[in-house]
């Protein structure tokens, strides 16, 4: 028996089984992690940097002057990327320095733009000189000197330090999945301004993960009917958020590895037993 439009049960049969293959991989494409068009956030949080806020009090804050933190990989994004756009953040001094100040324990002073504050505070001297002849001109407070240097920099960026996939195909119904690591690697070191010496250094890394997850249909349902269907979703972790992860894990070991060593001090004695504390002090 044929149907009026020339269909057979059977041939009905097979395309109602290939639609619902097709609506599953359509299925699987839109339940991946997809943001939605929104309004600027706040950058979220890593786990370090949770780690970062609770470290136990310090005796007293340490005053730290970053110059700079640079990118000392020479790398650049691959093809078909802009051969003038460097593979990590140039502001990672930026990140340094919110850190720093996050966990409690450093006062960062302004020394990256250093002329720009002395420029503004002789703007201010100049427009609160006295009219009258023998008055006592402005004085402003002095700038805090700093006790330590923190340096450092990106040092490393390793492109495709482990790539692989997976994928299977039956009857030209299929899917596939590829992903890609990267490394990015800081070190930080801290300087004692009267005497030059480093007093401890520390590097850490931070796996970049990329993914890319491909459905696919391709077969003929008929002598004449072809049936083709491509979906995708491709993940890239941000690169920056990664090198601020680094960042902020080093500066816990900096100051765990100056707590063991005896360059600062813990308010409590007793915090040095602390479950998040050891589990640092454990892996140095």
């Amino acid at each position: 028996m044929k149907f009026s439009d020339g269909l057979s049960p059977r041939r009905i049969s097979r395309y109602a089984l290939l639609l619902g293959v097709v609506s599953v991989l359509a299925a699987c494409v839109s339940r991946a992690p997809i943001a939605p068009l929104s309004g600027a956030i706040l950058q979220p949080r890593s786990d370090a940097h949770r780690d970062l806020t609770q470290l136990p009090p310090p005796k007293g804050k340490v005053a730290v002057a970053v110059y700079g933190l640079r990118d000392q990989t020479g790398q650049y994004k691959p093809a078909p990327d802009s051969s003038f756009s460097t593979a990590v953040t140039q502001g990672a001094a930026s990140m340094l320095i919110k850190s720093l100040k996050d966990s409690g324990w450093y006062l960062p002073v302004e020394r990256e733009n250093l002329q720009n504050l002395l420029t503004e505070r002789k703007i201010i001297r100049a427009l609160e000189v006295p009219a009258e002849k023998g008055a006592t001109p402005p004085v402003l407070p002095q700038l805090m000197p700093a006790a330590l240097i923190i340096e450092g920099g990106i040092v490393a960026y390793e492109n495709n330090l482990r790539t692989g996939g997976a994928g299977a195909n039956y009857l030209g119904v299929g899917a596939s999945m590829q992903y890609r690591m990267d490394q990015v690697t800081v070190n930080l070191r801290s300087v004692d301004i009267r005497t030059g010496q480093v007093l401890n250094s520390i590097s850490t890394s931070k796996t970049i993960f990329s993914y890319e997850i491909r459905p696919s249909v391709f077969r003929f349902v008929a002598f004449k009917d072809l049936l083709q269907f491509e979906a995708g979703i491709t993940r890239n972790e941000p690169a920056q958020m990664c090198v601020q992860e680094a960042i902020d894990t080093a500066v816990i070991y900096l100051i765990l590895q100056g707590v063991r060593d005896g360059l600062w001090s813990l308010r409590q004695a007793a915090d040095l037993q602390s479950p998040l504390v050891q589990r640092y002090l454990k892996e140095m």
